[in-house]
């Protein structure tokens, strides 16, 4: 029986900008892509002739709306493969978080059945495999520090910007997607975040300018809805952040930090209001 063992790992946003409205209901965007040191450990093991999707998180769906069930379902149908996979699903990242948890989960299966299938497809072809089942799926598959656009699927790799300490903090709310670009209106968005300054930030390995020229759009629905995200964010700042965003469409916030010491001190206070708060880095 072969099985394989993958790690799915979360994204933050350093910025999010969306450029418009697309006729598809879509939205054009614009942001950067950051992978952090926290994932979901997926499973597969080949059995039967369907997929099962197991998880220790009671609010993940197990049917096919799965996105890892896709997956596995895409695969099948595009290269006519008749096997099944049990997919087990151990959940470390937030859902209904901005942190990409479902994308991610999907995007291991896709790599892990590449290899158990030995069908030796190439990381481009898998990512156009992967925008078939969510925007966020390709950005996934390639990993590390990406510009995204399109509706997320087009991306490029930039130089990486590991190594960088974030703390993670999710109030317990969950936040739809699908809210949060429905009640944007984007006419009365007046500060878009200056992309093309962070990306330089990036190449020149500059935290401080990055930290000063993050933006996300989306905080001006979501934020307007959970007071809680200002509030945090206004936390993370007083207590030694040098920049902090919402990830996504929210709730979940990040803080960027130069030193340990102002981490650790931001973790203990956050702690005492937000029950999931996560010491973490860059990868």
């Amino acid at each position: 029986m072969n099985s394989l063992l993958l790690k799915a790992y979360a994204k933050i946003n350093l910025s999010l900008d969306v450029i418009s409205k697309r006729e598809d209901g879509y939205h054009n965007l614009k942001m950067i892509m950051q992978q952090i040191d926290i994932y979901d450990k997926v499973t597969l093991i080949e059995e039967g002739n369907t997929a099962q999707i197991e998880c220790n998180c009671s609010k993940v769906p197990t049917d096919a709306s799965n996105l890892a069930y896709k997956a596995w379902n895409i695969m099948c149908t595009k290269y006519n493969i008749q096997k099944g996979v049990r997919v087990i699903i151990e959940k470390n990242i937030p859902i209904a978080a901005g942190l990409a948890g479902g994308s991610s989960d999907a995007a291991a299966v896709l790599i892990g059945l590449n290899k158990l299938w030995n069908l030796k497809l190439t990381k481009t072809e898998l990512m156009e495999i992967g925008v078939l089942i969510g925007a966020d799926v390709p950005y996934c598959i390639c990993g590390g520090t990406a510009l995204a656009q399109g509706i997320g699927n087009e991306i490029t790799e930039l130089k990486s910007f590991k190594n960088r300490l974030v703390l993670i903090a999710k109030p317990d709310i969950d936040v739809s997607t699908a809210y949060v670009y429905n009640n944007l209106q984007l006419s009365n968005v007046n500060d878009h975040p200056n992309i093309d300054k962070i990306v330089e930030s990036i190449e020149k390995n500059d935290l401080y300018t990055l930290s000063k020229n993050m933006g996300n759009v989306l905080e001006t629905v979501t934020i307007k809805k959970y007071d809680i995200i200002k509030t945090i964010k206004e936390k993370m700042i007083n207590n030694g952040s040098i920049g902090s965003l919402m990830s996504g469409s929210g709730p979940t916030v990040f803080g960027l930090f130069d030193n340990e010491e102002d981490l650790e001190n931001c973790y203990c206070e956050i702690k005492k209001f937000i029950p999931f708060v996560k010491k973490t880095k860059s990868i």
